[in-house]
């Protein structure tokens, strides 16, 4: 298909008269059959990347997304263009609607879906059945920095790019380091893909840091920032009990309309409160990582990060979020001495101790012994070891990686295996370890870097040079909140109490204040 075809489709397809940057060269090679690695910064139109292939071409594309958000919003989007056959499979979903869709796969072009639900056998043999043409990986950092750990079904992807006949295989990411980037190659077995690579950095995007005593003075920063600007915001927190704190003082000292959003939510509240935000029902969102991931809101204006966040790359992910439109934006980190902790204690409870790995062996070999199956479901072996969640899925990983474990959930022994695997185990924590402390080092080096432009710090990793702030740089730089003038939101609080009552007539939320 010649360039000009290509741009005439997609101005069909998605109203666009042309391609941003990158886009039409991952199509390009797409398109003929080669496996591609594509880097782009957030808000750049890297979900057309895969879309658009999936409309010209024969077969299905199956889209490995984290967020069951995320999936339903790209899905919402593609379906607001009159393209209809497109769908998200997710948990959310009842059994019975999902087991439709599985029986109708052959009438769609494009399956968004979680890593989790792809390792079920059942699906993969109904994907073999209509054949898979492009197997997609969106959020592809996602691979290195939540695989390792609490979703380990991200390091099993090539086991089902194989199954399913090796079709051509996307990796998309807005934020690669080389590390990222090799284990990307290496859990897709795609050693030879095509890079991509583009600039990440966003010239319209500020950067603050401001040292604070303490919470309390975070806290009246926060209440002084959005009194002062009426914009769309998001607020970062590493704890899903202090988002709620802030929300509820923010709604009570603020004329802002505010809501809480994480991970502990149920999935009815989470979609609704972030349809809020998108819809501009919402001004303000108190939220933990699992908030922002692909949302294609434009004018969101301020990102403020209460908490450290544990790297570099999550930083970046979470601040391109603002300023989707080009427009001037502000990324604001609230730093106090104490702020480390709390990232270094959510390290260690990602990891298991070496106690908690000997307790696991040690049960595993009374079981073996007194002929009793491990249960199958992991939230009875969460219970029955006495372990978080976490660290049940990357032990069960290891566990199956070592021979120990069988994906059937049969204890196979062997006393010289199961020496060597315990070993192996505790040495794959403490090199895990060991990376996470690094990472965190390297983000509190950004936070107290005074010899210098925070923007340029923030990406040398990544790439090479970096583009000139459009406007105001960083707070190193002589960044002035007195010069940052964005366009200001016109609501009323009144307005909120209509939004809340909504809310508690469809009982999602009892009190969000």
């Amino acid at each position: 298909m010649s360039k000009l075809d290509l741009e005439k489709k997609l101005e069909t397809y998605f109203g666009y008269s042309s391609f941003r940057q990158g886009q039409k060269e991952i199509i390009e090679d797409i398109l003929n059959r080669q496996d591609v690695m594509g880097v782009l910064p957030t808000g750049s139109g890297k979900s057309i990347c895969y879309q658009l292939p999936a409309l010209l071409q024969e077969g299905l594309t199956v889209v490995v997304s984290p967020l069951i958000s995320l999936m339903m919003d790209q899905v919402k989007q593609l379906k607001a263009l009159n393209i209809k056959n497109v769908v998200a499979i997710n948990s959310f979903m009842e059994p019975k609607q999902r087991k439709k869709i599985w029986n109708e796969l052959h009438r769609y072009q494009l399956i968004y879906i979680s890593p989790e639900l792809l390792q079920r056998p059942n699906l993969q043999r109904k994907l073999n059945q209509v054949g898979v043409r492009l197997f997609v990986v969106d959020e592809a950092h996602c691979i290195s920095q939540w695989g390792h750990e609490f979703r380990p079904d991200y390091l099993k992807l090539k086991e089902i790019i194989s199954s399913l006949g090796d079709p051509t295989v996307l990796a998309l990411s807005a934020t690669v380091t080389e590390i990222v980037q090799r284990d990307i190659l290496t859990f897709l077995n795609r050693p030879n893909m095509t890079k991509h690579l583009y600039p990440i950095d966003k010239p319209n995007i500020a950067f603050c840091v401001e040292h604070m005593s303490g919470d309390k003075e975070k806290q009246e920063r926060i209440v002084s920032l959005l009194n002062s600007y009426s914009v769309p915001t998001i607020i970062y927190f590493s704890s899903r009990l202090e988002a709620e704190n802030i929300s509820a003082l923010l709604s009570s000292q603020t004329n802002r309309r505010v809501a809480f959003y994480h991970g502990g939510m149920e999935s009815h509240d989470r979609i609704i409160i972030q349809q809020q935000f998108m819809n501009g029902q919402l001004d303000a969102i108190c939220c933990t990582s699992a908030f922002g991931m692909g949302i294609n809101k434009k004018n969101v204006r301020l990102v403020i990060h209460y908490h450290l966040t544990p790297q570099i790359e999550a930083y970046i992910q979470e601040v391109g979020r603002a300023g989707r439109d080009n427009k001037a934006s502000v990324s604001l980190l609230l730093f106090s001495e104490g702020d480390v902790y709390l990232p270094k204690n959510i390290i260690k409870g990602e990891l298991p101790t070496k106690g908690e790995i000997s307790s696991v062996f040690n049960h595993l070999k009374a079981m073996v012994e007194e002929n009793i199956s491990l249960p199958s479901s992991d939230q009875e072996n969460v219970l029955l070891f006495q372990l978080t969640e976490s660290k049940w899925r990357f032990l069960r990983y290891q566990l199956e990686k070592h021979g120990i474990l069988t994906e059937e959930n049969e204890i196979l022994y062997s006393d010289k295996k199961w020496k060597e695997a315990y070993h192996a185990i505790c040495k794959k924590c403490e090199e895990r370890f060991l990376i996470k402390d690094k990472q965190l080092k390297e983000v509190m080096e950004w936070v107290y870097h005074t010899g210098g432009c925070l923007r340029k710090k923030l990406y040398q990793d990544f790439q090479q040079t970096f583009t000139p702030a459009k406007e105001q740089c960083c707070t190193n730089c002589g960044f002035s909140w007195e010069n940052w003038k964005p366009k200001q939101l016109q609501q009323t609080r009144e307005s909120q109490y209509s939004w809340e009552e909504k809310l508690k007539k469809l009982l999602l939320v009892e009190q969000l204040s």
